[in-house]
């Protein structure tokens, strides 16, 4: 596929895409079309299209899409085809739940490890995986082939934690903590603020009743 520019509101949209199309999967779906997977997703059946020509359409005039190919394309576009180990620092609440969810496997998430600077946690274990000492990350991240970091930690101790993990083989960091992280092009980081997501329900309910723009 040639390499083109994706906007950041269509690789938005690709895991919805996918999520959907795992349930007609699941539903026995052979095909749909794009003014019936619009409905379903409340996108436009034209914004559809748009977003999927730019991995080369996969649809058929008259057929509408084969669900399982289109499916397994996205997962493709989306790198699911292939692992990705990951390490959770911080194994406080939020870090133990996201241990927890066994999910992440389904779509080639590995969890290989949980850090702490807590001494109480060391010797815990979440699913089997032990918690270690934050003295071990760096070793640990070069021996276990580990692509992503994820940050559940105050947001004081993140942007010191951040620095470190880019002198490691480190290619991503899902950062949950209340700051966004400015690192080197090398490292993609996807900040994850909760409280965000949270306000934006609030102006929802606010606004309700008024139309309100499609994706």
């Amino acid at each position: 596929m040639e390499e083109r520019n994706i906007s950041q509101a269509v690789i938005r949209r690709l895991p919805r895409y996918y999520r959907y199309l795992g349930d007609l999967l699941e539903n026995e779906v052979e095909r749909i079309s794009s003014n019936d997977l619009s409905k379903r997703m409340n996108v436009t059946a034209s914004q559809i299209r748009q977003d999927l020509n730019n991995f080369g359409g996969f649809g058929q005039q008259g057929y509408g899409y084969n669900v399982k190919y289109l499916h397994t394309e996205i997962g493709k576009i989306l790198g699911l085809d292939n692992t990705h180990n990951f390490v959770i620092i911080g194994a406080g609440n939020l870090g133990q739940a996201l241990a927890k969810y066994v999910s992440f496997e389904k779509r080639g998430f590995i969890i290989k490890g949980l850090f702490d600077v807590n001494p109480r946690l060391e010797g815990m274990s979440i699913r089997g995986i032990p918690i270690r000492k934050m003295d071990e990350l760096k070793n640990f991240i070069k021996d276990n082939n580990i692509e992503i970091a994820v940050l559940t930690i105050p947001k004081e101790k993140a942007v010191e934690v951040a620095d470190m993990l880019v002198d490691t083989k480190i290619k991503g960091i899902w950062n949950f903590a209340h700051t966004d992280l400015k690192l080197p092009k090398h490292i993609i980081v996807e900040n994850v603020h909760l409280s965000d997501s949270l306000m934006s329900l609030s102006y929802r309910i606010g606004h309700q009743g008024r139309k309100m723009p499609q994706d």
